[in-house]
């Protein structure tokens, strides 16, 4: 007995040490590879560099918004996987609508530099942000959207620099709730380094939020989503996507998602003062 409890401890001990010291690389899941150039993806996108608050630059795509005057430009923040080529169809989906669209990698994403972080997001979306301002996009005709982990990423944002709108697609409560549910058997909330409270961070967004998830994601689970509309500090708009997983391509640049977009420029439009 005395033996079999060691054993069991040491597992334990093993397991606990493991997700430490190693858990950044379960949460960020980077493509290293080089990243094509803009034009043979995107039509009429440019190669832009973003500088962060640290010193980092980093690659990005900027699609010009192509509608009439005061149309909406649309900040992406990228889930923890790939880089910003999967993103490509979105972002052809939003131009197609007349929108501008940014997409960028975090740091040690695309062969940018650095390693991610909870710390590092936040300096690579704000520079992300600096570059549409300096671009001349207004604050008041800026949208944030955010997949997965990057809805954590533009939601903290939002409580320093307000959007004309907030988009998160497949969001969740905080990252410690979603860790929780993949390994059960480890005290995630006790060794999670970087937490993402993303239903912290909508109780101080006054902006107008549309929460978009699948009714069968595998990895945020559609409750986690359904309970930041409770969180957030105004009424937020819920939109299912019936039947989809979390890396379906209806939820990458499917209708009901872009029209989801659509439909919060316009609740935005509608409610702007004469």
């Amino acid at each position: 007995m005395v033996l079999f409890a060691s054993v069991v401890v040491a597992v334990v001990l093993f397991v606990v040490l493991f997700s430490w010291a190693f858990q950044r690389r379960l949460i960020y899941l980077p493509s290293t590879g080089a990243v094509p150039p803009a034009a043979t993806t995107l039509v009429d996108a440019r190669d832009v560099q973003l500088t962060t608050s640290d010193g980092l630059r980093l690659g990005a795509w900027y699609l010009p918004a192509r509608g009439p005057t005061g149309t909406f430009t649309i900040l992406v923040a990228n889930g923890n996987a790939g880089d910003r080529s999967l993103r490509a169809p979105l972002a052809r989906a939003l131009a197609n609508q007349g929108f501008g669209v940014l997409l960028f990698d975090y740091r040690g994403y695309g062969r940018n530099p650095g390693s991610p972080s909870e710390e590092g997001l936040a300096r690579d979306v704000r520079a992300a942000r600096q570059f549409l301002i300096d671009e001349g996009v207004p604050g008041n005709r800026l949208l944030y959207y955010g997949e997965s982990l990057g809805a954590a990423v533009v939601a903290e944002l939002a409580t320093e620099h307000p959007p004309a709108g907030l988009l998160l697609r497949s969001p969740f409560t905080d990252l410690a709730s979603v860790g929780q549910i993949h390994y059960p058997f480890v005290p995630v909330r006790a060794l999670l380094k970087d937490r993402f409270p993303v239903a912290e961070y909508l109780a101080r967004v006054a902006g107008p939020i549309t929460v978009v998830y699948g009714t069968e994601d595998s990895i945020v689970p559609p409750g986690e989503s359904r309970r930041l509309v409770a969180a957030a500090r105004r009424p937020t708009r819920l939109v299912e996507v019936e039947g989809a997983d979390h890396n379906d391509p209806a939820l990458l640049n499917g209708d009901v998602l872009v029209q989801a977009v659509v439909e919060l420029v316009n609740e935005i439009n509608r409610n702007r003062p004469p």
